[in-house]
């Protein structure tokens, strides 16, 4: 028997062995076909689409995301302890601010501010102290996010501002600061995506 020339024979082992191996692979219980879809693109056009099995992918974290992901940690849980105390806080603070509205007498600012200042002690006074350093620092900023002042203007309005400055001194020696202010936008925005979560989970509406 003559053999054809190994031009032409190439291409007739590659129909054979295309032929062949189907065969061969399912008598093995491999699969011999691809399952392909359909899928009609907006353009009304059909084009094959097939779905590719996930791939789990794994890495050892870097001592920097391990940083970020334990102070951001740190300060979910200071927000769901504090968050409650501002949302109270400074609904009894904005009614007051509605009723100073328009008094320009010293002694009826005082009674009005006094009136609900005694609520706020007995409601907060024993829960407040309990706070870390670090949860008053979080709580000073939820109250000027849902007031509008820091918390030495609070107490200026309220107490005068040698009160303000004797409290705003001791802030300081524990390294806290009475004028923080809150940027929802910018330093303090993983704070502000924590306070939606809480808003969104518990039903508070600042």
């Amino acid at each position: 028997m003559k053999f054809p020339s190994k031009h032409i024979a190439l291409p007739i082992l590659v129909v054979l062995a295309l032929l062949v191996s189907p065969k061969v692979h399912a008598q093995h219980g491999i699969y011999d076909t691809i399952k392909v879809y359909a899928y009609v693109t907006p353009q009304g056009d059909t084009i094959p689409m097939s779905y590719l099995p996930g791939v789990e992918v794994r890495a050892r974290m870097t001592k920097q995301w391990k940083n970020y992901w334990a102070d951001w940690t740190r300060l979910r849980n200071a927000v769901y302890v504090t968050y409650p105390y501002a949302i109270s806080a400074s609904r009894v603070m904005n009614e007051i601010n509605a009723k100073l509205v328009g008094v320009t007498d010293r002694k009826e600012r005082k009674k009005i501010i006094r009136s609900r200042e005694k609520d706020l002690k007995k409601e907060f006074a024993d829960k407040i102290t309990n706070l870390s350093v670090y949860q008053g620092k979080v709580l000073m900023k939820l109250i000027y996010r849902q007031t509008g002042n820091n918390c030495y203007e609070i107490i200026d309005e309220y107490k005068g501002s040698f009160t303000a400055a004797f409290y705003q001194t001791i802030a300081l020696l524990f390294g806290s600061n009475l004028k923080q202010n809150y940027d929802a936008a910018g330093k303090d925005m993983d704070m502000e995506k924590i306070v939606k979560d809480v808003e969104k989970m518990y039903g508070y509406k600042g």
